[in-house]
C-alpha cells in the first residue's frame, strides 16, 4: 500500500472512531449532484458520469448501514429533469432504470419510490413500482429513490390528495379549512409515516437544495460537499456526519 493510501485509511479510521453514536442521523437526504461535470473533467461523455454516479450509490448506502442511519433519500431525477432532449433523457432514465433494479436485487434495503411516476414513462414507473413490491418485506436501510420528483409537486400532489380524501367523506370545504393544520399535508406526502431529514447533503459544491424535499427539510441541518457525486469517498461521508454531530439543532428556535 502507497503511503498516501496508507495516510488516507488511518485518517478515514480516526474520523469514524470519533462519531458519536447518540450524533447518527436517522435519516440522510442527497442530492447526487456533479456526473456530468465529473464526466467532462474526466473527458468521458454525460452519460459516463451518470454511470459512475449510479455505481456510487451502493457504496453509500453501505456507509450508512455501517454507522446507523435508517433511512436515505436519494434524488436522481427532478420534474425539471424530464424537460431534456429525448436524446438525453433516454439513455439517462435507462442507468435509473438498471440501478434500481440493481438495488432490490441486493436484497439488504427497503426500496420506496418518491415522485410523481405519473409523470414517467411506463418503462421506468414500472421499474419502480416492482422494485418497491419486491422488497417491501426488508427489514434493512428504507431507500427512498426520488425519480421525477420536485417539492413543489409534491406539496401539490399532498394536497391535491388530502382535498380528495376528505371529498370522498363528504367533508364539507368550510369544515375542513377550520381544521386543516401542517400535520394533515404531512400525511399525505410521498414520504408519510418516515421522520424527516436530519441532515441533507449535496455534492459538487452547489449551494442550494433546488426544490429538495421542501416541506421535510424545515428543520434539517444542511452539508455542501464540494466533490462531484461520482467522486464522492467515504470519508466526505464521515465528514458531513462529523459536521452534523457539531451543530445544535434549534428546530426553528
Amino acid at each position: 500500500m502507497r503511503l498516501r493510501d496508507l495516510a488516507y485509511v488511518l485518517y478515514e479510521r480516526r474520523l469514524e472512531g470519533s462519531l458519536d453514536p447518540q450524533q447518527i442521523p436517522r435519516h440522510v437526504g442527497v442530492i447526487l449532484d456533479g456526473n456530468r461535470r465529473w464526466a467532462r473533467a474526466s473527458g468521458a461523455l454525460s452519460h459516463d458520469g451518470h454511470r459512475a454516479g449510479a455505481k456510487r450509490i451502493e457504496d453509500f448506502l453501505g456507509w450508512c448501514e455501517e454507522v446507523g442511519v435508517e433511512v436515505v433519500t436519494l434524488w436522481l431525477l427532478s420534474t425539471d429533469n424530464l424537460n431534456r432532449p429525448q436524446g438525453e433523457l433516454e439513455p439517462l432514465l435507462r442507468i435509473i432504470e438498471g440501478a434500481v433494479q440493481e438495488l432490490a436485487a441486493d436484497g439488504r434495503w427497503q426500496v420506496n419510490p418518491v415522485g410523481a411516476l405519473d409523470l414517467l414513462p411506463d418503462s421506468t414507473a414500472c421499474v419502480l413500482k416492482d422494485a418497491a413490491e419486491a422488497t417491501a418485506g426488508n427489514a434493512g436501510l428504507l431507500v427512498n429513490v426520488a425519480v421525477g420528483y420536485g417539492g413543489r409537486r409534491e406539496i401539490a400532489d399532498a394536497v391535491r390528495s388530502l382535498l380528495q380524501d376528505h371529498a370522498s367523506r363528504g367533508t364539507p370545504i368550510d369544515e375542513l379549512a377550520q381544521v386543516l393544520d401542517v400535520e394533515h399535508i404531512a400525511e399525505h406526502l410521498y414520504t408519510k409515516g418516515q421522520p424527516d431529514p436530519d441532515l441533507v447533503i449535496r455534492t459538487s459544491g452547489e449551494q442550494r437544495l433546488s426544490g429538495f424535499l421542501l416541506w421535510q427539510s424545515a428543520h434539517s441541518e444542511f452539508y455542501f460537499c464540494e466533490a462531484y457525486w461520482p467522486a464522492f469517498r467515504k470519508v466526505d461521508f464521515l465528514r458531513a456526519l462529523r459536521a452534523y454531530a457539531a451543530r445544535h439543532r434549534r428546530y426553528g428556535n
